[in-house]
Parts: structure tokens; C-alpha cells; sequence
């Protein structure tokens, strides 16, 4: 049996040769990974991420940070993160060339718009990762687009010969603040006063840079702002959010189950013998993405857009506004 005959038996998932691990920046590598038969991986567009399956049951989503024109590749860069949850440490400490991975296919919550006149691309340290396939896929469609990449100093800086193409046609702009921000990129400048007219932006990158970006393009008409979170932020409470449980509804047989306080939708649902695949469990990858056919729903998530949140929401985090949700399940 192939390879890609095995694949069939898991059509959410793909089975993966590590070929390459390469060191990019401090504490920073990418992962190339192909198929193991030698043929083409299932397509993926800029900003894409896919689930990277470890031992222990444990799954962490990372951007493919390649052009989206390669097909017989993805790679991915990792930053070792000591105060994370684990799991890029057991990818640097355990993934070796050679190995045999578990990885989703593709999915993309952070595309590009193929409407854009112009597109510019904000990245703070590791968030360059979907940035740089969104650089690739502008630069070889011909597309007026800027990178702005900002990092502590030049070490910490990953891609750079990769990036070297978008340095000399000036498209890219590195900025290096030696850890004071003051001398950093002044972001606030950068998207002050009125974009031209199909200007979109796409920004990613750690908490603190995450907040100056989304103050800094507030004014900007609506639907031309775009993020990706690797980590969820603190939540402000919500002082009109409900407490306590509420009920969901199984659309095909009536059964209600209800959802206590401390639990979520997903571990409701995973108890009752209902099974859905959930990956980060923090409203950030839309892996649990379940359509909602009544009730008022308190959208936890920060993937799914207005249009989605009408009919989607996310079970890991999602909670109800009304007494009773009934899914489309």
C-alpha cells in the first residue's frame, strides 16, 4: 500500500517524511516535510497552517511558511517557546530528520484578498511564519504589497537569505529594536491617517505587538484588517455574558445535553459519545467549527469573522447567551 492509499483511511490527515531541519534565528527552525512516495501534497494558499501531530495525543497548529507554488513541500519554523504549553520544545527536542509525522491538511483561516490593490504585511517575531508565504504568493502574482518585520535584532530574525529577494526590490523593511521599543517600528505612524483605497493589512505576531496593531489600524475601514493569534489573548470579561450552564440541542435526534459552567461544548459533546475533532481548544484554529441553527451565541473565538459567527460557532470555547442551542449535528 502506498503511502497515499494509507492517507485515504484519514482523510483529515497525511502522513508526512521530515527531509530537513534547519536553524533559521535564535531558537528558531524549520521543518520540511514531503511526501514519503515523492508526489505532490495537497494545495495550500498563503497564510494556510496545518496540525502537527506529537506523542502524547498532543496536536499544535503551525503556518506553512513556504511559497504556496511548491507542491512537493511544506515547511514550517518553529520558535522554542520555554513558557509555552509544551509543545515546541517536544518539536525541537523530538522531531528528527527522517521521522514519519502526522499532520493535517491544510486549512486557512487568514487568507489573502484577491481584491487587495495593495497589501501590507505586519510580522513580529515568529509571526513572520504566514507573512513570508503571503511575500512569496504577491511577489510571483506581480501584486503591490510591503513587509514590515520587526525583531528584537538580527539573530532573532528568521528567512534571512529567503527574505534577500524582497530586501533589494524594497519591498521589505526590517526593524531591530535591541529590546527597547521605542526604537522599533513605529506602528502607530505607519497606519496613521487614511488608507488608500484597496489597502488591506495582515499582521500576526506576539501579544504586546498583536495590541499596537489592532489600536493603530482601528480607523481603518472595516474588512480590510487582518490577524492571526498564535496565542489567545487575555479576555476582558464580559459583564453581559451569562453565567452558569445552558443546554445544547442535537439537531438529527432531539437529545439535549446540558453544558455546565465548567465545561465546555466540546467536552459535553466528547462525553455524550459525539465526536468532533478539536485541536488548539482555544478559538484560535476553527478545527471545531460546528453550524448552530438557534439560540444566541457568546463567541469565545478569535478566527471565525462576523459573516461566519451568524452560523458557526466554535465548541471548545463558544458559550450561549440563551438557555438552549441546538447545533446542526
Amino acid at each position: 500500500m502506498t503511502q497515499r492509499e494509507a492517507d485515504a483511511d484519514r482523510p483529515g490527515e497525511l502522513e508526512l517524511f521530515l527531509t530537513q531541519i534547519r536553524y533559521e534565528g535564535r531558537n528558531i527552525h524549520s521543518y520540511e516535510f514531503v511526501d514519503p512516495d515523492g508526489g505532490d501534497l495537497p494545495p495550500f494558499s498563503a497564510g494556510a497552517h496545518i496540525d502537527i501531530h506529537l506523542d502524547g495525543g498532543v496536536v499544535r497548529q503551525y503556518s506553512l511558511c513556504n511559497s504556496p507554488a511548491e507542491r512537493r513541500r511544506y515547511v514550517i519554523a518553529v520558535l522554542r517557546d520555554a513558557k509555552g504549553r509544551g509543545g515546541s520544545q517536544s518539536l525541537h527536542e523530538r522531531l528528527r530528520v527522517q521521522d514519519r509525522v502526522r499532520v493535517s491538511r491544510p486549512r486557512n483561516n487568514f487568507g489573502l484578498d484577491p481584491a487587495a490593490r495593495k497589501t501590507v504585511l505586519l510580522a513580529g517575531g515568529i509571526g513572520i511564519t504566514p507573512l513570508k508565504a503571503m511575500a512569496h504568493a504577491l511577489r510571483e502574482q506581480g501584486a503591490d504589497c510591503e513587509l514590515h518585520y520587526c525583531a528584537r535584532d538580527a539573530g532573532a530574525a528568521a528567512f534571512g537569505g529567503e527574505l534577500d529577494a524582497l530586501l533589494e526590490s524594497g519591498r521589505l523593511h526590517l526593524h531591530f529594536d535591541n529590546g527597547d521599543p521605542a526604537r522599533g517600528l513605529d506602528i502607530a505612524g505607519l497606519l496613521r491617517g487614511a488608507p488608500q483605497a484597496g489597502t488591506h493589512l495582515f499582521y500576526c505576531g506576539p501579544a504586546g505587538f498583536m495590541d499596537a496593531c489592532a489600536k493603530a489600524a482601528a480607523h481603518w475601514p472595516a474588512g480590510t484588517v487582518h490577524c492571526e493569534h498564535f496565542k489567545a489573548p487575555g479576555r476582558v470579561p464580559d459583564a453581559a455574558a451569562p453565567e452558569g450552564g445552558f443546554r445544547i440541542e442535537i439537531a438529527s435526534t432531539g437529545q439535549c445535553l446540558p453544558v455546565p459552567a465548567d465545561r465546555s461544548i466540546a467536552d459535553v459533546l466528547k462525553d455524550a459519545g459525539i465526536g468532533l475533532a478539536t485541536s488548539c481548544e482555544a478559538g484560535l484554529c476553527a478545527t471545531c467549527k460546528v453550524r448552530y441553527l438557534s439560540g444566541e451565541v457568546d463567541h469565545r473565538d478569535y478566527v471565525l469573522d462576523a459573516a461566519d459567527q451568524q452560523d458557526y460557532l466554535t465548541v471548545c470555547v463558544s458559550r450561549a447567551r440563551s438557555e438552549l442551542l441546538v447545533l446542526d449535528l
